[in-house]
């Protein structure tokens, strides 16, 4: 019973990468393997290496595997700057170039995957893949939002019709007032709001453990993790989607955890098919976030695309 529980329950050790002045975290393991690319894997809103725990034991066999932690995020540094994709999309090239030493596969999920096509569209010397689960960000044809779409995704499920429907412009700007974006950021940052949230959109609710809700909260009391936030929050769109693929030029896996809340898996794919239909793709019994809730599913996945295309 220890054995089976110890993959997601230990910590795996990790160090510091230094970056533009800034502690960046990173977890590596596996050995480095001469006909394979090494993985690198980028964690959505709010998580952090943690939450890919499951998929680096799984894959750590058989590749040599990195997680890091944005600039913002989990243990890395949490300075007060615009955080936006094109500053993740930099952070990530140049761990690959400096740490890594060569062209990775990049996997991300919701904001992480869309920090990873941008580095894949737009620093291809970089990427020798992609995967995608649940991947966020806009395209050209989606209705403009006063968030960006990465981050409304993540903090709150779409309402119908939503409040910025009925009030426009008010909400923006009541969000942009000090006292709005703390009592927010208060709210939360709370345990049992987390688990209520992770209770929307996860599928199967005995994966969302005390400590999966002690990894996102630790991080979210760091000093600077209300400017993280207020950043994200405010922070123009970045590229869309639909124009990063249309200059991406590197092998793509698309998993879909079917039953998110956040995002119509089955219209969304149509859109990446619509701009890349040279992709693989698999859709998957889960939400929101498929590598922590079918991991063997998904590492078996991954490891069979990425020997594939080896």
């Amino acid at each position: 019973m220890q054995a089976t529980t110890a993959p997601s329950t230990t910590p795996i050790p990790g160090k510091y990468w230094q970056w533009r002045g800034h502690n960046i975290y990173y977890v590596r393991a596996g050995e480095k393997q001469p006909q394979r690319p090494p993985l690198l894997l980028v964690h959505g809103f709010g998580a952090s290496t943690d939450h890919w725990r499951k998929n680096i034991t799984g894959l750590c066999e058989d590749f040599e595997v990195f997680a890091i932690d944005l600039l913002g995020f989990g243990r890395s540094a949490k300075p007060k700057l615009q955080y936006s994709g094109d500053l993740w999309r930099d952070q990530l090239h140049d761990f690959i170039s400096e740490a890594i030493g060569q062209k990775a596969i990049l996997a991300g999920n919701s904001l992480g995957g869309y920090a990873s096509l941008c580095v894949a569209a737009q620093r291809p010397e970089s990427a020798a893949g992609l995967v995608l689960l649940n991947s966020a960000g806009p395209f050209s044809e989606s209705q403009a939002t006063p968030e960006p779409e990465a981050l409304q995704s993540e903090i709150q499920p779409p309402k119908q019709p939503s409040l910025q429907t009925l009030l426009g412009d008010s909400v923006k700007w009541i969000f942009q007032q000090p006292l709005a974006q703390f009592l927010l950021f208060q709210y939360v940052r709370q345990r049992w709001v987390i688990r209520q949230t992770l209770e929307k959109v996860y599928l199967d609710k005995s994966a969302i453990t005390d400590q999966l809700v002690e990894e996102i909260y630790r991080p979210a009391y760091d000093p600077g993790a209300m400017d993280v936030f207020v950043s994200v929050f405010s922070t123009p769109q970045g590229e869309k989607v639909d124009v990063l693929l249309k200059q991406l030029t590197c092998p793509l896996l698309l998993l879909w955890g079917e039953a998110d809340p956040w995002m119509n898996a089955r219209e969304r794919s149509q859109k990446f098919r619509q701009y890349y239909p040279q992709l693989a793709e698999y859709f998957l019994t889960a939400g929101h976030c498929p590598h922590d809730e079918v991991p063997d599913r998904v590492n078996q996945l991954f490891r069979d695309w990425v020997l594939s295309i080896s």
